[in-house]
């Protein structure tokens, strides 16, 4: 993952109610959610929702999807897993690092 794609996702997640949709999308995993569900859950305008979704869109770390009359957001895992790779590379001072390989990374 190269550095500017980093700052981008990371700006992307450093507003609240990014995060908490981010996150919630984490939680669905491959089937992802619709707006609605979104709102429903998250308790948030859909207006802002539609907004914060474009931004997280626009960072790569969340697909959107037609399916017939409605719109499926999901997590990009592969994404989100270089993104956390990128940021645990150099972990441990360049000793072997205490975490195992399979859990730094999602199986989704």
């Amino acid at each position: 993952m190269e550095e500017q794609e980093v700052v981008k996702s990371l700006a992307a997640l450093a507003q609240p109610v990014r995060l908490q949709v981010f996150r919630a999308l984490v939680v669905a995993g491959p089937e992802g959610l619709t707006p609605g569900a979104l709102v429903e859950a998250l308790n948030v305008a859909g207006t802002s929702l539609s907004f914060h979704l474009k931004e997280l869109t626009h960072s790569g770390l969340v697909t959107q999807e037609r399916n017939g009359r409605n719109l499926i957001y999901r997590t990009a895992f592969d994404q989100m897993n270089a993104l956390v790779g990128f940021l645990t590379e150099n972990c441990c001072a360049g000793e072997a690092c205490a975490v195992e390989s399979t859990n730094k990374a999602c199986a989704c």
